[in-house]
Protein backbone atom coordinates (compact mmCIF):
# COMPACT_ATOMS: atom_id res chain seq x y z
CA UNK A 1 0.00 0.00 0.00
CA UNK A 2 1.32 3.43 -1.35
CA UNK A 3 -0.16 5.01 1.79
CA UNK A 4 -1.00 2.92 5.17
CA UNK A 5 -3.71 4.16 7.45
CA UNK A 6 -0.60 4.09 10.34
CA UNK A 7 2.67 4.00 10.39
CA UNK A 8 4.60 3.98 14.03
CA UNK A 9 7.13 7.42 14.71
CA UNK A 10 10.52 6.78 16.41
CA UNK A 11 11.88 9.67 17.70
CA UNK A 12 15.32 8.53 17.37
CA UNK A 13 16.01 7.69 21.52
CA UNK A 14 14.24 4.65 21.50
CA UNK A 15 17.23 2.09 20.88
CA UNK A 16 19.26 3.74 22.85
CA UNK A 17 17.18 3.91 26.22
CA UNK A 18 16.18 0.22 25.73
CA UNK A 19 19.90 -0.66 25.70
CA UNK A 20 20.49 1.57 29.07
CA UNK A 21 17.62 -0.31 30.23
CA UNK A 22 19.06 -3.53 29.37
CA UNK A 23 22.67 -2.25 30.32
CA UNK A 24 21.02 -1.21 34.38
CA UNK A 25 20.71 -4.93 35.11
CA UNK A 26 16.98 -4.63 35.13
CA UNK A 27 14.36 -5.22 32.31
CA UNK A 28 11.53 -6.72 34.10
CA UNK A 29 8.67 -4.21 35.49
CA UNK A 30 9.06 -1.31 37.56
CA UNK A 31 12.60 -0.56 36.33
CA UNK A 32 14.23 3.41 35.85
CA UNK A 33 12.41 3.99 32.31
CA UNK A 34 9.29 2.90 34.31
CA UNK A 35 9.36 5.58 37.08
CA UNK A 36 10.75 8.07 34.74
CA UNK A 37 7.19 7.37 32.60
CA UNK A 38 5.36 7.52 36.24
CA UNK A 39 7.09 10.92 37.06
CA UNK A 40 6.44 12.70 33.78
CA UNK A 41 2.36 12.06 33.96
CA UNK A 42 2.40 12.90 37.39
CA UNK A 43 4.26 16.05 37.29
CA UNK A 44 3.14 16.77 33.34
CA UNK A 45 -0.45 16.50 33.74
CA UNK A 46 -1.51 16.24 38.02
CA UNK A 47 -2.48 12.46 37.60
CA UNK A 48 -2.72 11.71 41.81
CA UNK A 49 -1.01 8.15 40.87
CA UNK A 50 -0.09 6.49 37.98
CA UNK A 51 0.54 3.10 37.51
CA UNK A 52 1.80 1.37 33.30
CA UNK A 53 0.16 -1.44 32.39
CA UNK A 54 0.80 -3.70 29.19
CA UNK A 55 -2.33 -2.69 27.46
CA UNK A 56 -5.52 -0.26 28.36
CA UNK A 57 -7.32 -3.54 28.10
CA UNK A 58 -5.26 -4.68 31.26
CA UNK A 59 -5.52 -1.28 32.75
CA UNK A 60 -9.22 -1.55 32.43
CA UNK A 61 -9.28 -4.93 33.85
CA UNK A 62 -7.52 -3.43 36.95
CA UNK A 63 -9.99 -0.84 36.89
CA UNK A 64 -13.01 -3.24 36.92
CA UNK A 65 -11.09 -5.26 39.85
CA UNK A 66 -10.57 -2.05 42.35
CA UNK A 67 -14.62 -1.63 41.53
CA UNK A 68 -14.94 -4.74 43.48
CA UNK A 69 -17.38 -5.60 39.99
CA UNK A 70 -19.38 -9.13 40.86
CA UNK A 71 -21.93 -11.00 39.21
CA UNK A 72 -25.13 -8.86 38.74
CA UNK A 73 -23.68 -5.34 38.76
CA UNK A 74 -24.42 -3.21 36.35
CA UNK A 75 -21.83 -0.83 34.03
CA UNK A 76 -23.45 1.34 32.07
CA UNK A 77 -21.07 1.43 28.71
CA UNK A 78 -21.08 2.92 25.18
CA UNK A 79 -21.95 0.64 22.52
CA UNK A 80 -20.06 2.47 19.88
CA UNK A 81 -16.75 1.71 21.57
CA UNK A 82 -13.53 -0.91 21.23
CA UNK A 83 -14.27 -4.46 22.69
CA UNK A 84 -12.36 -4.22 25.92
CA UNK A 85 -14.18 -1.31 27.19
CA UNK A 86 -17.04 -3.41 27.82
CA UNK A 87 -15.31 -6.83 28.45
CA UNK A 88 -12.91 -6.15 31.27
CA UNK A 89 -16.41 -5.91 33.68
CA UNK A 90 -18.05 -8.73 31.64
CA UNK A 91 -14.82 -10.85 33.13
CA UNK A 92 -15.93 -9.63 36.24
CA UNK A 93 -19.26 -11.12 35.58
CA UNK A 94 -21.11 -7.40 34.90
CA UNK A 95 -23.93 -6.87 33.08
CA UNK A 96 -23.40 -4.30 30.41
CA UNK A 97 -25.80 -1.43 29.97
CA UNK A 98 -25.40 0.08 26.83
CA UNK A 99 -25.62 4.03 25.91
CA UNK A 100 -25.95 5.16 22.53
CA UNK A 101 -23.78 7.96 21.34
CA UNK A 102 -24.27 11.69 20.90
CA UNK A 103 -25.88 12.99 17.36
CA UNK A 104 -22.97 15.61 17.42
CA UNK A 105 -19.68 13.27 17.87
CA UNK A 106 -19.40 9.23 18.15
CA UNK A 107 -19.32 9.70 22.40
CA UNK A 108 -21.68 8.77 24.64
CA UNK A 109 -24.94 10.70 24.66
CA UNK A 110 -25.33 12.16 28.67
CA UNK A 111 -28.47 12.82 28.48
CA UNK A 112 -29.07 8.77 27.82
CA UNK A 113 -27.27 7.93 30.99
CA UNK A 114 -29.71 8.87 34.20
CA UNK A 115 -32.86 6.69 32.48
CA UNK A 116 -30.42 3.63 32.32
CA UNK A 117 -29.46 3.37 35.66
CA UNK A 118 -31.01 0.81 38.47
CA UNK A 119 -30.45 -0.39 41.92
CA UNK A 120 -27.89 -2.73 40.13
CA UNK A 121 -25.53 -0.11 38.55
CA UNK A 122 -22.32 0.64 39.78
CA UNK A 123 -20.44 2.50 37.24
CA UNK A 124 -20.39 4.74 34.64
CA UNK A 125 -17.83 4.40 31.91
CA UNK A 126 -17.02 6.58 29.15
CA UNK A 127 -15.34 6.83 26.36
CA UNK A 128 -13.51 9.85 25.09
CA UNK A 129 -13.57 8.72 21.23
CA UNK A 130 -10.68 10.37 18.72
CA UNK A 131 -9.40 12.07 22.08
CA UNK A 132 -12.37 14.27 22.07
CA UNK A 133 -13.65 14.71 25.78
CA UNK A 134 -17.42 13.41 26.91
CA UNK A 135 -19.35 15.78 28.67
CA UNK A 136 -17.82 15.42 31.43
CA UNK A 137 -19.78 17.71 34.27
CA UNK A 138 -23.54 16.72 33.06
CA UNK A 139 -21.95 12.79 33.61
CA UNK A 140 -19.92 13.57 37.23
CA UNK A 141 -23.66 15.24 38.44
CA UNK A 142 -24.93 11.98 37.24
CA UNK A 143 -23.23 9.98 38.85
CA UNK A 144 -22.42 12.06 42.33
CA UNK A 145 -26.67 12.38 42.14
CA UNK A 146 -26.46 8.14 42.55
CA UNK A 147 -22.87 7.36 44.05
CA UNK A 148 -21.78 5.58 41.27
CA UNK A 149 -17.93 5.42 40.10
CA UNK A 150 -16.82 6.87 36.79
CA UNK A 151 -14.38 5.03 34.45
CA UNK A 152 -12.78 7.47 32.08
CA UNK A 153 -11.72 5.09 28.80
CA UNK A 154 -9.03 7.86 27.93
CA UNK A 155 -7.23 5.03 25.53
CA UNK A 156 -7.09 8.01 22.55
CA UNK A 157 -6.56 10.89 24.69
CA UNK A 158 -3.28 11.63 26.04
CA UNK A 159 -2.60 15.30 26.13
CA UNK A 160 -6.45 16.60 25.24
CA UNK A 161 -8.55 18.50 27.77
CA UNK A 162 -12.09 19.22 29.04
CA UNK A 163 -12.64 23.10 30.64
CA UNK A 164 -9.17 23.19 31.39
CA UNK A 165 -8.57 20.02 33.12
CA UNK A 166 -6.54 17.19 31.36
CA UNK A 167 -8.81 13.77 30.45
CA UNK A 168 -7.78 10.86 32.78
CA UNK A 169 -7.81 13.43 35.85
CA UNK A 170 -11.47 13.50 36.17
CA UNK A 171 -12.98 10.59 36.68
CA UNK A 172 -12.26 8.17 39.87
CA UNK A 173 -10.24 6.01 37.42
CA UNK A 174 -9.32 6.23 33.68
CA UNK A 175 -7.35 4.37 31.49
CA UNK A 176 -4.74 5.07 28.85
CA UNK A 177 -3.30 3.08 25.40
CA UNK A 178 0.14 3.47 23.99
CA UNK A 179 -0.81 1.01 21.29
CA UNK A 180 1.08 1.87 18.01
CA UNK A 181 -1.65 3.68 16.57
CA UNK A 182 -2.06 5.75 19.00
CA UNK A 183 -0.67 9.65 19.31
CA UNK A 184 2.89 8.56 21.80
CA UNK A 185 3.13 4.82 21.39
CA UNK A 186 5.25 2.04 22.48
CA UNK A 187 4.11 -1.30 20.62
CA UNK A 188 1.45 -2.40 23.20
CA UNK A 189 1.12 -0.30 26.45
CA UNK A 190 -1.33 1.36 28.64
CA UNK A 191 -1.77 3.19 31.94
CA UNK A 192 -3.68 3.58 34.91
CA UNK A 193 -4.37 6.61 36.17
CA UNK A 194 -5.96 6.13 39.78
CA UNK A 195 -7.38 9.75 40.73
CA UNK A 196 -9.94 8.43 43.66
CA UNK A 197 -6.99 8.09 46.75
CA UNK A 198 -8.40 5.07 47.62
CA UNK A 199 -8.10 2.72 45.32
CA UNK A 200 -3.57 3.77 45.23
CA UNK A 201 -2.40 1.54 47.54
CA UNK A 202 -5.31 -1.77 46.00
CA UNK A 203 -3.90 -0.89 42.70
CA UNK A 204 -0.05 -1.36 43.27
CA UNK A 205 -1.59 -4.92 44.72
CA UNK A 206 -3.65 -6.07 42.26
CA UNK A 207 -1.16 -4.80 39.34
CA UNK A 208 2.16 -7.36 41.35
CA UNK A 209 0.10 -10.38 41.24
CA UNK A 210 -2.03 -9.67 44.18
CA UNK A 211 1.32 -9.22 46.26
CA UNK A 212 2.07 -6.41 48.29
CA UNK A 213 5.96 -6.50 47.06
CA UNK A 214 6.32 -2.69 45.61
CA UNK A 215 5.51 -1.63 49.50
CA UNK A 216 8.24 -4.30 49.77
CA UNK A 217 11.11 -3.07 47.70
CA UNK A 218 10.21 0.84 49.08
CA UNK A 219 11.16 -0.49 52.18
CA UNK A 220 8.02 0.00 53.52
CA UNK A 221 7.51 -3.58 54.74
CA UNK A 222 10.27 -6.52 55.85
CA UNK A 223 8.72 -8.70 53.70
CA UNK A 224 5.73 -9.45 51.36
CA UNK A 225 2.99 -12.12 50.30
CA UNK A 226 -0.42 -12.59 48.67
CA UNK A 227 -2.87 -10.05 49.83
CA UNK A 228 -5.20 -9.75 47.33
CA UNK A 229 -6.38 -11.05 43.58
CA UNK A 230 -4.05 -9.59 40.56
CA UNK A 231 -2.62 -10.57 37.81
CA UNK A 232 1.01 -9.62 35.85
CA UNK A 233 -0.21 -6.04 34.89
CA UNK A 234 3.39 -4.56 34.76
CA UNK A 235 5.28 -4.29 31.60
CA UNK A 236 8.62 -4.79 31.06
CA UNK A 237 10.74 -1.65 31.53
CA UNK A 238 12.18 -2.12 28.06
CA UNK A 239 8.81 -1.27 26.77
CA UNK A 240 8.63 1.58 29.23
CA UNK A 241 12.34 3.00 27.86
CA UNK A 242 10.34 2.94 24.44
CA UNK A 243 7.48 4.88 25.32
CA UNK A 244 9.76 7.35 27.49
CA UNK A 245 11.64 8.29 24.09
CA UNK A 246 8.12 9.14 22.94
CA UNK A 247 7.29 11.28 26.17
CA UNK A 248 10.27 13.39 25.69
CA UNK A 249 9.28 14.15 22.38
CA UNK A 250 5.19 14.51 22.63
CA UNK A 251 5.07 18.41 21.83
CA UNK A 252 6.65 17.79 18.85
CA UNK A 253 4.64 14.95 18.02
CA UNK A 254 1.19 16.71 18.75
CA UNK A 255 2.35 19.87 17.08
CA UNK A 256 2.62 17.76 14.06
CA UNK A 257 -0.39 15.81 14.00
CA UNK A 258 -2.18 18.54 14.87
CA UNK A 259 -1.28 20.00 11.38
CA UNK A 260 -1.91 17.15 9.65
CA UNK A 261 -5.79 17.36 10.90
CA UNK A 262 -6.11 20.96 10.39
CA UNK A 263 -4.80 20.07 6.37
CA UNK A 264 -7.86 17.28 6.50
CA UNK A 265 -10.10 19.88 7.89
CA UNK A 266 -9.37 22.44 5.59
CA UNK A 267 -8.86 20.25 2.80
CA UNK A 268 -12.50 18.70 2.70
CA UNK A 269 -14.74 21.39 4.27
CA UNK A 270 -16.04 21.87 1.00
CA UNK A 271 -17.28 19.24 0.89
CA UNK A 272 -19.30 19.33 4.17
CA UNK A 273 -20.46 22.71 2.75
CA UNK A 274 -21.88 20.62 -0.10
CA UNK A 275 -23.53 18.71 2.40
CA UNK A 276 -21.62 15.20 0.73
CA UNK A 277 -19.79 13.96 4.39
CA UNK A 278 -19.62 15.18 7.60
CA UNK A 279 -16.46 16.34 9.49
CA UNK A 280 -15.80 15.61 13.34
CA UNK A 281 -16.78 18.41 15.46
CA UNK A 282 -15.04 19.87 18.56
CA UNK A 283 -17.71 20.82 21.26
CA UNK A 284 -17.00 23.80 22.92
CA UNK A 285 -15.72 22.37 26.53
CA UNK A 286 -13.10 20.24 24.53
CA UNK A 287 -9.92 20.21 22.68
CA UNK A 288 -8.43 18.45 19.88
CA UNK A 289 -5.89 16.00 20.58
CA UNK A 290 -5.54 14.77 16.78
CA UNK A 291 -5.35 11.71 17.20
CA UNK A 292 -7.28 10.40 14.12
CA UNK A 293 -9.53 11.59 11.41
CA UNK A 294 -12.48 10.62 10.39
CA UNK A 295 -15.14 12.06 7.97
CA UNK A 296 -18.99 10.33 7.98
CA UNK A 297 -20.12 9.31 4.53
CA UNK A 298 -23.82 9.09 3.28
CA UNK A 299 -25.64 6.10 3.59
CA UNK A 300 -24.40 2.78 1.81
CA UNK A 301 -21.39 5.55 0.24
CA UNK A 302 -18.29 4.24 2.86
CA UNK A 303 -17.52 0.74 1.22
CA UNK A 304 -17.67 2.23 -1.99
CA UNK A 305 -14.72 5.05 -0.99
CA UNK A 306 -12.79 2.78 0.67
CA UNK A 307 -12.84 0.78 -2.69
CA UNK A 308 -12.22 4.07 -4.41
CA UNK A 309 -8.93 4.66 -2.09
CA UNK A 310 -7.90 0.97 -1.78
CA UNK A 311 -7.27 1.02 -5.87
CA UNK A 312 -5.47 4.14 -5.54
CA UNK A 313 -3.11 2.47 -2.83
CA UNK A 314 -4.63 4.42 -0.19
CA UNK A 315 -5.83 2.24 2.86
CA UNK A 316 -8.69 4.01 4.52
CA UNK A 317 -10.94 1.93 7.51
CA UNK A 318 -13.63 1.73 9.16
CA UNK A 319 -13.81 1.55 12.90
CA UNK A 320 -16.08 0.00 15.83
CA UNK A 321 -19.13 -2.48 14.94
CA UNK A 322 -21.92 -1.75 17.64
CA UNK A 323 -21.35 -3.62 20.91
CA UNK A 324 -24.94 -4.52 21.18
CA UNK A 325 -24.76 -6.32 18.09
CA UNK A 326 -22.08 -8.40 18.42
CA UNK A 327 -22.22 -12.07 18.69
CA UNK A 328 -21.29 -12.17 21.89
CA UNK A 329 -23.47 -9.48 23.78
CA UNK A 330 -26.60 -9.33 21.02
CA UNK A 331 -28.77 -12.06 23.37
CA UNK A 332 -27.69 -10.09 26.54
CA UNK A 333 -28.94 -6.50 25.31
CA UNK A 334 -32.21 -5.24 26.39
CA UNK A 335 -33.35 -4.55 22.56
CA UNK A 336 -32.96 -1.08 23.10
CA UNK A 337 -32.21 0.26 19.38
CA UNK A 338 -29.63 2.47 19.78
CA UNK A 339 -29.35 4.43 16.05
CA UNK A 340 -26.56 6.97 16.32
CA UNK A 341 -24.12 3.89 17.36
CA UNK A 342 -25.35 2.14 14.87
CA UNK A 343 -25.17 5.12 12.53
CA UNK A 344 -21.31 5.49 13.37
CA UNK A 345 -20.56 2.12 13.07
CA UNK A 346 -22.20 1.98 9.23
CA UNK A 347 -20.76 5.41 8.10
CA UNK A 348 -17.42 6.74 10.46
CA UNK A 349 -14.32 6.30 7.58
CA UNK A 350 -10.78 6.94 9.57
CA UNK A 351 -8.45 8.56 7.16
CA UNK A 352 -4.46 7.37 7.19
CA UNK A 353 -2.89 9.17 10.02
CA UNK A 354 0.45 9.32 10.96
CA UNK A 355 3.48 11.44 11.91
CA UNK A 356 5.49 10.98 8.38
CA UNK A 357 2.65 11.45 6.59
CA UNK A 358 3.77 13.70 3.77
CA UNK A 359 1.97 16.62 2.72
CA UNK A 360 1.63 16.11 -1.03
CA UNK A 361 0.59 12.07 -0.17
CA UNK A 362 -2.23 14.05 2.27
CA UNK A 363 -3.48 16.58 -0.60
CA UNK A 364 -3.63 13.49 -3.21
CA UNK A 365 -6.18 11.70 -0.21
CA UNK A 366 -8.05 14.70 -0.33
CA UNK A 367 -7.79 14.88 -4.10
CA UNK A 368 -9.13 11.16 -4.89
CA UNK A 369 -12.15 11.39 -2.04
CA UNK A 370 -13.06 14.87 -4.06
CA UNK A 371 -12.93 12.69 -7.14
CA UNK A 372 -15.42 9.99 -5.88
CA UNK A 373 -18.19 12.68 -4.46
CA UNK A 374 -17.51 14.48 -7.82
Amino acid sequence: MKIPFNKPYLTGKETSYIEQAVRSGKISGDGIFTKKCHEFFEQRYGFRKVLLTNSCTDALEMAAILLDIKDGDEVIVPSYTFVSTANAFVLRGANIVFADSNDQNPNIDADSIEPLITSKTKAIVVVHYAGIACDMDKIKAIAEKHGLYVIEDAAQSIDSYYEGKVLGSIGDLATFSFHETKNVISGEGGMLAINNKSFAERAEIIREKGTNRSAFFRGEIDKYGWVDIGSSFLPPDIVAAFLYAQLENIENIQNRRKEIWQRYYTGLKELEENCLIKLPQIPHYATNNAHMFYILCGENERDDLIQHLKKKEILAVFHYLSLHKSRFYHDKHDGRVLPNADSYSENLLRLPFFYELEENDQHMIIREIKDFYS
